[in-house]
């Protein structure tokens, strides 16, 4: 039989600089103790809630999601005696730690007010300091889909530990008037810390006596931040790089090595302690624990059903069209909405056969009845009017855009003008890009003019509206460099060695200092391998793959229908953009539609030209209309005078078509693709130059690819 107990509060690595593991190795631990239900409550956000739910599904644990959330007090309440009012922390400009409450998601319509509240509760405050307060919080909980855990750093534990219990009671008071009886629950936790402050029995006791007094259920959690026990010297550099101060009794929030995830074993030692500290006699510990797990059972949420890992979501057929203009009778998800919008993109994609190919023969029509019919089968008509409408958006503010990437093969991206490549003429095929076995949407990727990429962000917001479109996220996680800085920073080791020590390693992860040590002669010779400096490299080392903050994804922009907010909460990046608290695989996972519209600094010199062209000589040149076969141009490239140009300007690059001597734009195309980390790690430059120059006879592998590899002379590109 399984361990029953269910841990209801635990911090990962996605608790910045709070947690010390990753969701995978908590749910790991879960499940070598064959717990079937594991919580994840991470600070101030829910960065970490899709990695867990599917590390989750790997382990056949169900998953409990709820975020930890700082609390300001309402200010008729006033500050508890004893408590530190907010200002600056000592040694840095961080604010003092906060009350803070959990709050637990039940259902879908739970996770969706859980992703509603975290999203207010991060844009309507200042950025890096996200508060809650209790009105925000009853507002998003009133439909009763949300639950509110009170534990020992809430409002109420806090001035139980000030030994203020009238004031404790008041302020439980408060949110019973405010919240139903059914969504309140006190949690109290024994960390076996002396005194009555946080963590000790004396606290968890006066906790446990106040829910019975008052009717409610009381959980008991542990406040876990750590896998393992041995994770604690992690967790306390952690809080000294939080505060930026040096790691000293004073700053160090935990007292000791309790806060890990503990067996059920383990657990019920506690509560017991607990429940006879409280007075409720023999059975008080297993009450305890049967009113955590019913807690648990009632907030388990299923990845697929309630968080939607799998759907795909894209914006409505009324706000396609440019303007909108097209109103749809039924939602784009229906089989009536799904209908009406293959009609639509069938209709622009034969309007477009006229423009492109002009009177055309039969090989058109099969081509574009073949891909409308993977694009239907998959349902992504309304994705690829998506995309349209996004590239005519930019265009029309007159912005260079381009797309790029496998996208090319597709004959209705050629159509609809996304791709400016013709897949008939080049021989290229779709399924690179879609097919009826690909199950994550296809990706294209659109080359912007870098100078005016904030305006095509702006474009695409304006047009979609805030409810639909939010940019992703990127999270930073600790690398070897920023390793050694904070650790050496928490040990309070001299700045300038800090320094050296960091510089002197090459980017790479943190996990892999001591293997750098041991391979790389020139660390040794400067002295990096003196047992001094042991402690810095295993808690640099212990650091490793954390996130460290997050920011804005260099060119991820999220399309949704008007729920996005119900599947993801969003707060603000440091340039004012709304963005997903997920990342670029996390989105997918989530079947979010994400463009990655890139700033290339090459379009931008391309604009700048062809306005200075018309500035000066009064001629509006049409790229369209310029040949691909200009001997001029070639013969520059072929002399290796391509700096400027995109993908083509590296040192590499230079060097390679230096050799290649390219006289088309066909050898350009197998250029860049011979220019990729699997032709070159698997030899096929040299036999394709050697090819090329007539240095060897061609080889065949086999008379049946003679004709798809005959422009490569032989060579698998």
């Amino acid at each position: 039989m399984g361990d029953p107990f269910v841990h209801l509060r635990v911090a990962s690595g996605y608790s910045l600089q709070y947690g010390a593991s990753h969701p995978s190795a908590l749910v790991e631990r879960a499940a070598a103790y064959e717990m079937d239900i594991l919580a994840l409550t991470d600070r101030d956000g829910l960065y970490g809630a899709v990695r867990f739910a599917k590390a989750c599904l790997r382990h056949h644990i169900a998953p409990v999601i709820g975020a930890d959330l700082a609390l300001e007090p309402a200010a008729q309440n006033g500050p508890i005696r004893g408590s530190r009012p907010p200002g600056p922390a000592r040694g840095g400009t961080l604010r003092a730690d906060r009350p803070r409450i959990s709050v637990l998601a039940t259902g879908r319509a739970g996770w969706a007010a859980l992703c509603r509240l975290v999203s207010a509760v991060h844009l309507t405050g200042e950025r890096g300091d996200a508060v809650a307060t209790p009105d925000l919080v009853v507002r998003w909980a009133s439909g009763g889909d949300l639950v509110v855990v009170l534990g020992a750093d809430s409002d109420v534990g806090r001035a139980l530990a000030a030994g203020q219990p009238e004031r404790g009671a008041e302020l439980l008071r408060a949110w019973q008037r405010r919240l139903d009886p059914t969504q309140l629950v006190l949690a109290v936790t024994h960390h076996r810390t002396a005194g009555r402050g946080v963590g000790s029995v004396g606290l968890a006791g006066r906790m446990l006596a106040l829910a019975d007094r008052d009717g409610l259920a009381a959980v008991l959690t542990n406040m876990v931040r750590m896998a393992d026990r041995h994770l604690a010297p992690t967790v306390d550099v952690l809080d000294a790089s939080r505060r930026l101060v040096p790691l000293n009794r004073r700053h160090v929030t935990q007292v000791n090595a309790e806060g890990y995830l503990k067996s059920g074993d383990e657990m019920r030692e506690l509560a017991d302690e607990v429940a006879r500290y409280a007075g409720r006699g023999e059975r008080g510990g297993l009450r305890l624990l049967a009113q955590t797990r019913a807690l648990a059972v009632r907030c388990t949420l299923d990845p697929f059903a309630d968080l939607g890992l799998g759907e795909t979501h894209l914006p409505e057929l009324s706000v396609l069209g440019r303007g909108g203009q097209t109103r749809c009778i039924a939602p784009g998800g229906s089989l009536a909405g799904r209908a009406e919008s293959l009609v639509r993109l069938r209709a622009r994609c034969e309007a477009g056969i006229g423009s492109r190919f002009g009177p055309t023969d039969r090989r058109v029509r099969d081509r574009l009845d073949d891909e409308l019919a993977v694009v239907d089968g998959r349902g992504l008509s309304t994705y690829f009017l998506t995309v349209a409408d996004v590239v005519d958006l930019v265009r029309d503010r007159g912005i260079r855009c381009a797309a790029r990437g496998s996208g090319a093969g597709s004959l209705v991206n050629y159509l609809l003008g996304i791709s400016g490549v013709d897949p008939l003429r080049h021989g290229l095929l779709m399924e690179r890009f879609l097919s009826r076995l690909r199950q994550s949407l296809p990706d294209i990727d659109l080359d912007v003019e870098s100078a005016r990429r904030p305006e095509a962000y702006e474009t695409i917001l304006d047009h979609f509206g805030g409810d639909r479109v939010a940019c992703v996220a990127m999270l930073d996680t600790y690398r070897v460099r920023h390793a050694i800085r904070d650790v050496g920073a928490a040990l309070s080791m001299p700045p300038g060695e800090i320094d050296a020590i960091a510089k002197a390693f090459p980017h790479l992860r943190a996990r892999d200092a001591r293997a750098a040590l041991r391979d790389l002669p020139e660390l040794r010779a400067l002295g990096l391998g003196e047992r001094r400096l042991d402690l810095l490299f295993t808690l640099a080392e212990s650091l490793d793959g954390l996130p460290r903050h997050i920011a804005l994804h260099p060119c991820g922009v999220l399309l949704s229908d008007a729920t996005l907010l119900d599947r993801t909460p969003v707060e603000a990046s440091f340039a004012g953009y709304p963005m997903s608290q997920f990342d670029k695989d996390d989105v997918e996972d989530l079947g979010l539609l994400k463009l990655d519209v890139l700033g290339i600094r090459m379009q931008s010199s391309i604009a700048y030209a062809l306005d200075e062209v018309e500035r000066v000589d009064g001629q509006v040149v049409d790229l369209g209309d310029v040949p691909l076969d200009d001997p001029a141009s070639f013969a520059l490239v072929g002399h290796g005078s391509t700096l400027g140009c995109f993908q083509i300007e590296s040192p590499g690059q230079r060097e390679l078509i230096g050799k290649f001597a390219p006289r088309s734009f066909d050898d350009l195309v197998i250029d860049i693709s011979l220019f990729r980390p699997g032709p070159v790690r698997s030899d096929m430059i040299t036999p394709f130059l050697e090819d090329r120059h007539g240095w060897r006879p061609r080889r065949r592998l086999h008379p049946a690819l003679d004709r798809h590899l005959d422009e490569t002379g032989g060579v698998v590109v």
